[in-house]
């Protein structure tokens, strides 16, 4: 798959996310990376996806100014589990909300608790 077919289903399964969520993003991008790099990645998991930013929770009522939050979802790695199509849409779909779940401060140890680890 392509870089462009992978950013495209990572739109799509975007878009399909309940409303509340798309309600609540606040300066924030997704994008599309071939793997993480070693800054982001310093243990060489082979990370999926990676939320950098703030949580909402933590906060501050005048963001004025910030950057955006990023929530990164890697291309090779998904690939590299040799999914068909309609698993890759949905490991893709479990990244993209694992991720997002950490912009509403959820943390992995929770996330491990609900299956969504």
């Amino acid at each position: 798959m392509t870089h462009d077919e992978f950013e495209a289903v990572v739109h799509e399964v975007l878009h399909r996310l309940p409303q509340w969520v798309h309600d609540a993003f606040d300066n924030i991008d997704v994008l599309v990376e071939d793997e993480a790099t070693p800054e982001q990645d310093p243990d060489g998991e082979g990370l999926l996806g990676l939320y950098v930013g703030v949580p909402l929770p933590e906060r501050d009522a005048t963001p004025a100014g910030d950057l955006p939050d990023v929530i990164y979802i890697y291309r090779l790695p998904h690939l590299s589990m040799g999914l068909g199509d309609d698993e890759l849409r949905n490991e893709i779909a479990t990244t993209l909300v694992h991720e997002v779940a950490h912009y509403f401060g959820i943390d992995d140890d929770h996330l491990d608790e609900i299956g969504w680890g």
